[in-house]
């Protein structure tokens, strides 16, 4: 048995790959190569805005495709994960190995960085074992002059065998030429003889014998020498590969089984073991990849990375790499609660003055008043409030952390913090997820497909709500603001106020690693998993890509979640605080239920009773504090800080009461847009529990021991 005809061809692009073909005629294009070379530029450059992500059938690994059309072809981009080789020791590797293999792209183009060239050759000589359809791609050529690198891209193409095209994607020198490449070498106008990988004597007897074995397995639909390799390279889940894309169990006299029964005897025969075996196939991919790199590579200036390990010295130090950090974030913390104020307040007076014509429409229309209240008063205002608080935050912090991300530095972050997670059995590029949760908690979570093995990753999404949201900054920042910056004035109480959500950041920091380290030696024990982290060159940002990538990718999506579970949450806060149980409202009932508890912890019922009504956005929660202090039945907010301050105080707030509303802030359940995005990534309705209950328990303990703690030392 072999591939039927429903397993192949394009059949297997859709079903197994999801990638959905508009047309008979598109030429589907697979774009491979090794992190920070600048594939995702040549992707973007290439497809521009027409391009979608999703993830790949059955992985947690993102999958993006996109279109483009050059010489009345349509072509269909699959941009494969960033991945250092096709050894499969990850998600990553899997993936893109078996779509090279299975899918059958009618071209691959091999992304490579002009300046580190030896090492990305690597993928390129396994890539060229299992297709000669291959187009090198040698990107980043200006940064390679830069530093004195001379590329002899005619050399490389006739050593390799293959089209050789450099670019700089980044300001679109060369895509024209590699359009023409791609098109080239998909439509067979130009044939590759591709240089092959040649293994020690018995081991190139072994390959051949298993491969006659395999042969009659694949029918020769696939490259039966690449899967014998990969066979006798003891790589496991290519067994797994081959049964769903073959679609059949086979269980023959020639089949998958007693291939492999073989396999084992005849390295045993060869007196070989397996791990002799890998490093023998390990080695010789890499002395090629050597010998080609001498060929065609000539380095002027042998110190031209010098300037980047004099300020790695300092970035990544023991002594000033973490004080370094905490500055920088300081920084980005500084000038997003500056910079956010005055959008924030020039929204809500535009969607307030908006407000007040939807009021006059529903008054002149005669309609009953608790459709304007639902309507109006409820959603309206809830949403008016979610976007002037959110969006101006997210408009800054994200192109930030985006400038540092397109900087390289946060690579360092996560080598600064690695030592930290792996002492709490945790994953070291759970450093990257928790940064991108300062942004948004639900944006963090989804980052957590970074992380291979399901353990950590699992640690990763449950601990990633210990970092406060930008939906949170507004609640610390006031808080800082009011109480405890309120002696200052100016950019002095900005500050002040700035170093005191810093350190309610650290203390999350702690709680991420403490947390982390408690649940990997309970529920989710195991020993932390290694991966390679490279650090990239510094590079010069682009401001133009960063501002798109960050509001359109970033601001809007995230934006866009908060809206569709306010809504809702606006209809349920009016209707609470509106409808009445004899004299007193829902809301108050509740208020009144949950004060004892409330001031075990240092706050009171309507504080409580706020945060849980603020379950589907935090933005809203000081909003309905307000509302529920004033009475007035709708959310609303004071015309100034000073005034809030009054409000608060005359309801009984003390310096407790800040403290607790912080510490609580920092430490309770997800928002609801989290939630949702924790239910799709985990698929269990186990893990999104945990996940709303861990930092919730966590909060309410740590609130308790501070409050009683306070009132036990007479502090209030």
């Amino acid at each position: 048995m072999g591939l039927t005809h429903q397993s192949t061809g394009k059949q297997v692009l859709n079903e197994m790959f999801n990638v959905q073909l508009e047309s008979p005629d598109e030429v589907v294009i697979a774009l491979a190569g090794n992190p920070n070379t600048g594939k995702s530029t040549v992707f973007n450059s290439l497809t521009g805005l027409n391009q979608h992500t999703g993830n790949w059938p059955g992985k947690t690994v993102t999958n993006a495709q996109g279109r483009y059309s050059h010489k009345d072809k349509k072509f269909v981009l699959v941009d494969l994960p960033g991945t250092y080789s096709l050894l499969a020791n990850s998600v990553e590797e899997e993936v893109a190995r078996d779509f090279i293999c299975f899918g059958k792209p009618q071209a691959t183009i091999v992304v490579t960085d002009a300046t580190c060239l030896e090492r990305n050759l690597i993928l390129v000589l396994q890539i060229l074992e299992i297709t000669d359809r291959v187009v090198l791609c040698v990107n980043l050529m200006d940064e390679a002059k830069r530093k004195g690198i001379q590329v002899n891209l005619q050399a490389l193409s006739k050593t390799l065998g293959i089209p050789v095209v450099g670019t700089n994607a980044r300001d679109g020198v060369g895509l024209g030429e590699l359009k023409d490449a791609i098109e080239s070498v998909a439509l067979g106008e130009t044939v590759a003889k591709p240089i092959k990988l040649q293994y020690k004597k018995d081991i190139e007897e072994l390959l051949q014998t298993v491969e006659e074995e395999v042969d009659k397995v694949v029918e020769g639909k696939i490259n039966s020498r690449w899967v014998a390799l990969q066979l006798l390279n003891g790589d496991h889940s290519i067994r797994q590969s081959l049964n769903t894309f073959l679609q059949e169990h086979i269980v023959d006299a020639n089949g998958l089984e007693t291939t492999l029964k073989r396999i084992e005897d005849l390295i045993n025969g060869k007196n070989l073991q397996q791990q002799e075996i890998q490093d023998e196939i390990v080695a010789s991919i890499v002395k090629l990849s050597e010998k080609v790199y001498g060929k065609i590579v000539l380095v002027e200036n042998e110190k031209y990375n010098e300037l980047d390990r004099k300020i790695d010295s300092v970035l990544t130090s023991r002594i000033f790499g973490i004080p370094i950090m905490i500055t920088l974030l300081g920084v980005v913390f500084w000038l997003t609660i500056q910079g956010a104020n005055y959008p924030s307040e020039a929204l809500a007076t535009l969607f307030f003055t908006i407000e007040g014509h939807l009021s006059n429409f529903f008054l002149n229309t005669q309609l009953p008043e608790w459709v304007h209240g639902i309507l109006v008063l409820g959603v309206y205002r809830t949403l008016a409030w979610v976007v002037s608080v959110m969006l101006p935050p997210m408009a800054i912090f994200f192109p930030l952390f985006t400038l540092l991300e397109d900087l390289g530095y946060l690579p360092r972050v996560a080598f600064n913090l690695d030592n930290f997670f792996k002492k709490a059995c945790a994953h070291g590029k759970q450093a990257l997820t928790m940064c991108m949760g300062f942004g948004c908690n639900a944006a963090g979570i989804i980052a957590c497909r970074i992380i291979d093995s399901p353990r950590e990753r699992l640690i990763a999404i449950i601990t990633n709500n210990f970092v406060p949201c930008n939906g949170r900054f507004p609640i610390l920042i006031s808080m800082a603001l009011i109480f405890i910056g309120g002696a200052a004035a100016g950019i002095t109480q900005s500050i002040v106020a700035t170093m005191m959500v810093l350190g309610v950041i650290v203390l999350g920091v702690i709680m991420t690693l403490v947390t982390s380290k408690i649940l990997s030696k309970t529920v989710l024990k195991g020993l932390p998993s290694s991966f390679t982290l490279e650090l990239p060159p510094y590079r010069k940002p682009q401001i133009g890509r960063i501002i798109v990538r960050s509001i359109l990718d970033r601001t809007l999506f995230v934006l866009g979640r908060a809206v569709m579970v306010a809504a809702p949450a606006g209809v349920i806060i009016w209707i609470m605080a509106n409808i009445m149980i004899g004299d007193v409202s829902i809301l108050d009932h509740g208020a009144a239920l949950l004060d004892p508890f409330a001031q075990l912890i240092g706050m009171d019922g309507y504080i409580v009773m706020a945060f849980i009504l603020g379950l589907p956005a935090n933005e809203i929660v000081i909003p309905i504090i307000v509302m529920s202090y004033m009475s007035t039945g709708a959310m609303l907010e004071l015309d100034s800080i000073e005034a809030l301050r009054e409000l608060l105080l005359t309801n009984g707030w003390t310096w407790l009461t800040v403290v607790s509303v912080m510490i609580f802030t920092l430490m309770h359940f997800p928002c609801g847009t989290t939630l949702l995005t924790i239910r799709r990534e985990t698929q269990s309705k186990k893990w999104t529990f945990a996940s709303f209950m861990i930092p919730t328990v966590a909060g309410i303990v740590v609130c308790f021991i501070v409050a009683q703690t306070v009132r036990l030392l007479g502090l209030v």
